[in-house]
């Protein structure tokens, strides 16, 4: 026992040492193409490592009765917590695969967010579904339940990124990223890659197909507008789609194309969020691009990783952004 307690110190501490290598730096530059940025980010506004050390971040939400973000570490299957009094650490394992038999690739979760009574809901990559954690939040242990994990009886490839329409309806991305084998794994059941909703009855039901990744996904703050961003190097957009009053699509199209800019800065379009005033956030090649509600590139946050995902505060005093191996944020003005 004495040999067991000493290697979980041991491993306590190498995973604290991993995760502050470059924490309290600053990384990146803003590049500021419109003088409307300047009412969202000071003039000496810089982005601070708060987390280092990790194999792919995604999926921030932050988490305002435990004032923690929490974001996801695909590759190995977790969730960590960051605090301003703990800083990161280990906080759910396994997170998005519970197979007893190993397995390569993104078994992890990749997008969080809560519910409207404050749950946690996940895309679980590995299970391939969408669930809630059933744990508390103050003694964490890694329990879910699942929302929906199967569209007319086939299994969803690995639901990807979320968001409420409303306080019953819950919309989902379904790319193939963590199938060991992506696009061409022969365990894929549905062959096309789509955007789903599921509501109180428990079933999903398909939005749109027409996507080859559909990724990062929001509403705007009216909820008359979908934004769903599509992640192939071959066609890097960011989709808009109208919305009527029960959520359905009316019609959609291209809100920004930066296929031209893929391969000149690491990453594609990817996770995003809408701010309450209606500017996107969204990551994409660079960094996370900043887009007026009327797709007008207002600037960059140019982080020097590729960029997955981004997430406000309650109170959109900060942005945190999940960039390769680091967790960042930078202060917003509000």
């Amino acid at each position: 026992m004495r040999s067991f307690i000493l290697l979980l110190c041991l491993c306590t501490v190498s995973l604290q040492l991993s995760l502050a290598q470059d924490v309290g730096k600053t990384v990146g530059a803003i590049e500021r193409l419109d003088p409307q940025l300047d009412e969202f980010l000071a003039a000496d506004a810089e982005m601070e490592v708060l987390s280092d050390g990790h194999d792919w971040t995604e999926g921030p939400v932050w988490v305002p009765s435990q004032k923690m973000l929490l974001f996801s570490d695909i590759p190995p299957n977790s969730i960590f917590a960051w605090s301003e009094k703990d800083g990161p650490s280990l906080y759910l394992k396994p997170a998005g695969y519970s197979g007893s038999t190993s397995r390569e690739g993104e078994p992890g979760s990749n997008g969080l967010l809560l519910d409207a009574e404050g749950n946690l809901i996940l895309c679980q990559h590995g299970d391939r579904q969408m669930a809630r954690y059933t744990g508390s939040f103050d003694d964490p242990e890694p329990t879910y339940e699942t929302i929906v994990g199967t569209y007319e009886g086939k299994r969803f490839n690995s639901p990807n990124d979320a968001a409420y329409f409303n306080d019953e309806w819950l919309y989902f991305t379904d790319p193939p990223y963590g199938l060991v084998g992506n696009i061409n794994d022969p365990a894929k059941e549905i062959p096309y890659q789509g955007v789903y909703r599921v509501g109180p009855s428990g079933k999903a039901e398909l939005l749109t197909d027409a996507l080859s990744r559909p990724n990062g996904i929001a509403f705007s703050p009216d909820r008359r507008k979908m934004y769903v961003a599509n992640s192939h190097p071959k066609m890097a957009i960011w989709m808009q789609y109208d919305l009527d009053g029960e959520g359905n699509i009316t019609q959609g199209q291209v809100f920004y194309d930066a296929t031209d800019m893929v391969g000149k800065d690491p990453g594609l379009p990817d996770g995003l969020k809408v701010h309450s005033s209606g500017t996107l956030f969204a990551t994409g090649p660079g960094g996370v691009w900043i887009f007026s509600a009327e797709g007008k590139v207002l600037g960059k946050l140019k982080t020097g990783q590729a960029t997955a995902n981004c997430a406000f505060d309650d109170t959109e005093s900060y942005l945190y952004i999940t960039a390769d191996r680091y967790l960042l944020r930078i202060k917003m003005k509000n």
